[in-house]
This record gives C-alpha cells, sequence and structure tokens, in this order.
C-alpha cells in the first residue's frame, strides 16, 4: 500500500458522563484491536497492589508531576479526588508519528484541554441510551448515599449538556457495537490486519 493512501494516524478522545460505560468499551478495544494504543495517564495516586507502573499508569510524585507541568510535558491535566492525573504529551505524540491510531479516555474537563492543544483532535461522546437508563445505572449502584447520587446525577446532566462540544456521539446501547462504531472512527492503519489474527 503506498503511504500516500493511508489515512493519518489520529488522536481520538473519549469521554461521557459517570456510569455511561467507557471503560467497558475500552476493555473490549484493548482485547479485539491492538493495534490500537491505548494512552497511560500520569498519576500521584497511590499504586494498587493489582496495578502495574507503566501499564496501568505512570505512577510519579506531585513533585514529579509540578516537572511535567511546568515543561509542557503533559497534553492535559487534572486534579480529582486529592490526586493529579495528566496524558504525556510525547508518549501520543510518538505513537501518532508512526502511524498508529491513538485513544485517549477522559473527562469532559481534560477533553477541552487536549481540543486547546491539539485541535485535530477527533472528540466522541459516549452517551447513553437514554437519559432515564443513565439515571438508572447511577442510582442502582446501591453504594452511595442520597446526597453522593444527587451529587453525581447533577454532575452527568452537565457533562451530557456538553455532547454538542464533541464531533460525533457514540450511543453505548451494547457495547460490542459501541465498541466497533468506535474503532471505525480511529481510522484505518498499515497495521490492521485483514483477518482477525488469533493471539495476536
Amino acid at each position: 500500500m503506498d503511504d500516500d493512501a493511508r489515512p493519518a494516524a489520529r488522536l481520538t478522545v473519549l469521554s461521557g458522563p459517570s456510569g455511561v460505560g467507557k471503560d467497558s468499551v475500552i476493555e473490549l478495544i484493548r482485547a479485539r484491536s491492538p493495534w490500537i494504543k491505548l494512552s497511560v495517564s500520569v498519576t500521584t495516586r497511590k499504586k494498587r497492589d493489582y496495578e502495574t507502573d507503566g501499564e496501568h499508569y505512570h505512577f510519579v510524585t506531585r513533585s514529579e508531576f509540578q516537572r511535567l507541568v511546568d515543561g509542557g510535558q503533559l497534553l492535559e491535566w487534572a486534579e480529582f479526588a486529592g490526586n493529579l492525573y495528566g496524558t504525556p504529551r510525547a508518549q501520543v505524540e510518538g505513537w501518532l508519528a508512526s502511524g498508529r491510531p491513538v485513544l485517549l479516555k477522559i473527562d469532559l474537563q481534560g477533553a477541552r484541554q487536549v481540543r486547546a492543544s491539539k485541535p485535530d483532535a477527533q472528540l466522541v461522546f459516549l452517551a447513553p441510551p437514554s437519559v432515564e437508563e443513565l439515571r438508572r445505572r447511577l442510582i442502582g449502584r446501591g453504594t452511595d448515599d442520597e446526597e453522593t447520587i444527587r451529587r453525581r446525577l447533577q454532575h452527568a446532566d452537565l457533562e451530557l449538556a456538553a455532547e454538542k462540544e464533541f464531533d460525533r456521539t457514540v450511543v453505548n446501547d451494547f457495547v460490542e457495537r459501541a465498541a466497533d462504531e468506535l474503532v471505525g472512527l480511529l481510522g484505518s492503519s498499515f497495521l490492521t490486519p485483514a483477518q482477525p489474527q488469533p493471539g495476536v
């Protein structure tokens, strides 16, 4: 295949309200489409027993994180629940330069930062089948008190209202269908196998 005929690799950002199923879609893409690179965030959060540094997150101290911010080495960053999270710029740009599509799962605040720093990025909003279904999922977890649920619902309303800021919307009615649609939006790559390769 001629190099000029290949579509350029593109950074795609996936965002959406809490409870919509972003992690489920990402895990399916990770299993089915290993040619897609999934960005690994930097965080100051303490590493959990099952996590591997460099696979789940890059774990750093707050001073190390601040040096990354000051050096312009993060595409986006935010503080959540007392911990800092960010996306390494060099990692993403290196993958894109090698022709690999990159998928980045971040919140609305991070998606806005990426749009500002990389206007050519594709922003995809993962939406619930309906607002009622999202509310059912958020309330149905059964582990939160009423005040937490109220705040979560309020935050979800704000996130849903931001859908118009995104380039595309994928409805997560069935996780397999949503994952397939998202992979389609990532564009083809010379690394994409023509036929599924077991064990690859």
